[in-house]
Formats: structure tokens, sequence, C-alpha cells
């Protein structure tokens, strides 16, 4: 018996490894985008939400909704699933709130005041009416000294609770321009929340 010839099976052609490249080269099924229907109901109330954090107004942000649907519904089927549906939504808003601002921007005032849904989705019970109203009407002010960008980085991840990388694909930037953002963002919000609370303590003397 020769050293070959010692019982073992010696590899074959198209044994393993060859069904696994064949299996790897196999086309898989294509990618089919989600219905219409479907992502309007599965994240409207996000969208809502994130529009008037981001300064939309109660008039205004059923007419940016109707122009961002609109886009939607022209480029779903072109959605490839790249991104997750809420990241490639949240790139649309952004453009679309952004594009408002430049159209209908307010003479008066910088900010709009936030309505409660914006804040949280839960209807809050009569003993948090006052604690939260006032938390509504402090946010919106802060909100309205942001640099916009701040302003959008800063609602999708403290009030959306989006993570960073999420964020980083919607605005099409990348993580390190998110951080930074945020954590001027922060930062401001603490300025000015310290600001409003030495007034109101002062007013209470």
């Amino acid at each position: 018996m020769t050293a070959h010839d010692d019982g073992a099976a010696l590899p074959q052609e198209g044994g393993v490894e060859a069904r696994r490249e064949e299996a790897s080269s196999a086309p898989s099924a294509p990618f089919v985008p989600p219905r219409f229907e479907q992502v309007y109901d599965e994240h409207i109330d996000y969208l809502w939400r994130a529009a008037r954090g981001m300064g939309v107004s109660p008039s205004a942000v059923d007419d940016v909704l109707q122009d961002l649907f609109l886009v939607v519904h022209r480029r779903l089927p072109e959605f490839e699933g790249r991104a997750s549906v809420r990241t490639w939504l949240t790139r649309i808003l952004v453009r679309v709130v952004s594009e408002h601002r430049r159209r209908f921007r307010r003479k008066e005032s910088g900010h709009d005041e936030l309505v409660e849904d914006a804040l949280d989705t839960h209807q809050p019970t009569p003993a948090d009416e006052a604690a939260r109203n006032q938390a509504v009407a402090l946010l919106s002010e802060i909100l309205g000294t942001m640099d916009e960008d701040q302003r959008v980085v800063f609602v999708l991840a403290e009030i959306e609770q989006l993570p960073v990388p999420e964020i980083a694909a919607s605005l099409e930037v990348n993580v390190n321009t998110v951080y930074s953002r945020l954590r001027l963002a922060r930062k401001d919000y603490e300025k000015h929340l310290a600001r409003l609370r030495a007034k109101d303590e002062w007013r209470q003397r």
C-alpha cells in the first residue's frame, strides 16, 4: 500500500467548495420596495413629530408632509433598500423642510411653538399637564435659538432617539460631523436652559 492508499477520501472535483461557490454565485432575489401605503402608515407619525421638531408650524406641517409624500410616491419605485426606509424618509424630510424654510421663513420670529405631540407620543395625564406645557415652551424657545443644522441633529438624536450613524446617513454627512453638531447643540441647549431658568427664578422673587 502506498502512502496515498490509506483509505482517506481525496477531495473530488465538484465537492463542497464547488457547491459553495455555486451557491454564492447564484443570483439573489431582486429587492422589492415597500408599498406606498405601508410606508405612509408606518412612518407618518414619526415624520409629523420630526417636522414639528424641526420648526415647521402647525399650519404648514400638512403641506410639508404632502410635499414629502409626493417625492416618496415618485421615487419609491427607485428605492433599492441600501438604507432603511426611515433613513431614506428622514433624508427627504430634511430637504423638504429646508426648502420650506427658504420659501416661507417667518419674519417675526426664528421659531414656532411646538405642540406636545412633537415632544412625546403619549397623552399626558392632568397631573402632568402644567409641567409638560412648561417643558414644551422651554424646548420650543431653545430650539428656536439653534443653528438649523444643529437643531435638526438635536431633534433627531435627543427627541426621536435616532442613532448617530442613522442620522449621518440621513443627512449624508460623516459621523464625526453629526457628533460635532450634536455636541454644540447640547451645549447651546444647556446654556439657554440655564438662562431661562434663572429668568424664571428672578420673576418668582
